[in-house]
């Protein structure tokens, strides 16, 4: 039985937390590990909609479900999550929910310097979510920031307080705002340490005692590929590793333990925010695959843009990330289209590429080389077999197998849990 990692393989939003939940069924284990609150899951069971940013998705199935290392959390985020999913029948405890006790915590002062960032910087503009991660890593890295565990005593915390304070009172000043009040700040973390301190805990111990049992345990990545701080549309990426190498160093379980990478990828493509977006179409045929896949932000409920599947791309992630196998989200949201166009490289000043260039200003600059596909009109929607697919869906998904190099494992055809295709189970392979 293989752990199985699951990432995103575009610019985020692919679906993973329906795949997640769905995996998680089968898993003894979740794990986020990496990223904050800036990502949305929606999970849809029956009539109801959970929509989850911190929590892993398993946490709805009763699975065992853990927050790594590798996560920023901001505790009142999470206390509002844990409270809304138990006015939704969903009942979060310490025997189902644990968190690193290493985590570093976003605090309201990473926020307030995340939108200033955004605010003064006109054209330059990442388009963050504002919810303060970045800031939040920047202290984390700069050996700084406040953990989990300092809540349990905040006045032998005081000096690390004091070193923060002193690094964003000194940013706040050159901003013209006023410098952060400390014995607010302290009476806030006080307040809320009894509702997040039960949940803390030393993860990697509690993944390498199931690791001993052989149970399967099941990594949440967050965001996607593209949005890598190394790896991504730089300097439009997210602020943490977003691969499946990060699953180890963020979780606290070495990389042996990782097993089968499954890459999350839409039968189209979306990016939120600022950034390149060589297939982005801003016409009619957009409209309808932003209208039909509800492409709106989870977290946010942010515009998403929406383009053709972008095979160089994926296949850039593919190799990348070390992604065995993919699951294909989404493919309702292209029936009724008469024909389908996949970008399967690039043009840059009159020369074939076959990836994505690293400079920002020669990703401006290139174009797509797109190849033809006849599309269908029969519904894919709800299918649960791969008999069920018409024959050119079927034709479609094996074409993007062989751009990208890499087997299709599931198929996606609803936000519904159960309309999923299983075509080879990442467990197991």
């Amino acid at each position: 039985m293989a752990n199985v990692v699951v990432i995103g393989a575009q610019w985020g939003d692919e679906g993973k937390g329906k795949i997640v939940d769905w995996l998680s069924a089968r898993a003894d284990v979740v794990v986020r590990f990496q990223g904050g609150h800036n990502a949305g899951h929606t999970l849809v069971v029956g009539n109801q909609t959970y929509r989850l940013s911190l929590l892993p998705s398993g946490i709805v199935r009763g699975t065992l479900s853990l927050i790594g290392n590798g996560v920023v959390l901001d505790p009142w985020a999470l206390v509002e999550e844990i409270d809304r999913l138990a006015g939704q029948g969903v009942e979060v405890t310490p025997d189902r929910l644990q968190v690193a006790e290493t985590c570093p915590l976003i605090l309201p002062f990473h926020r307030d310097l995340d939108a200033l960032r955004e605010d003064v910087s006109g054209a330059g503009r990442i388009g963050t979510t504002r919810r303060g991660i970045g800031p939040a890593y920047e202290d984390k890295v700069g050996r700084r920031a406040l953990r989990l565990c300092d809540l349990a005593d905040l006045a032998a915390a005081g000096p690390q307080i004091d070193r923060l304070l002193a690094h964003h009172n000194a940013l706040r000043a050159g901003f013209g705002v006023p410098p952060i009040d400390r014995d607010r700040l302290v009476a806030e973390l006080a307040a809320i340490a009894p509702r997040i301190l039960p949940f803390a805990g030393p993860v990697w111990a509690t993944l390498a005692r199931h690791r001993r049992q052989r149970a399967r345990i099941l990594f949440e990545g967050a965001q996607g590929v593209l949005l890598d701080v190394d790896h991504g549309t730089y300097p439009f990426v997210t602020s943490s590793n977003t691969v499946a190498g990060a699953a180890a160093a963020g979780s606290g379980l070495g990389p042996a333990a990782v097993g089968y990478v499954l890459g999350i990828v839409k039968a189209y493509t979306t990016r939120v925010g600022s950034g390149p977006f060589p297939t982005e179409l801003h016409n009619a045929v957009g409209q309808r695959l932003g209208e039909r896949g509800r492409e709106f932000g989870t977290v946010t409920g942010r515009k998403r843009r929406c383009g053709w599947f972008d095979a160089a791309l994926v296949r850039q992630s593919v190799q990348v990330a070390g992604i065995d196998g993919i699951a294909l989200t989404k493919l309702d949201v292209l029936d009724g289209l008469e024909e389908l166009w996949v970008c399967t490289a690039y043009e840059l000043d009159g020369h074939r590429i076959d990836h994505l260039p690293p400079s920002a200003a020669l990703q401006a600059r290139v174009r797509p080389i797109y190849e033809r596909i006849e599309g269908w009109r029969e519904s894919t929607a709800g299918a649960r077999r791969w008999a069920d697919l018409p024959a050119n869906a079927i034709k479609y998904v094996r074409r993007i197998e062989e751009l990208i190099d890499c087997p299709v494992a599931l198929v996606s055809t609803s936000p519904e849990r159960d309309d999923t295709i299983l075509v080879r189970d990442p467990f197991r392979d």
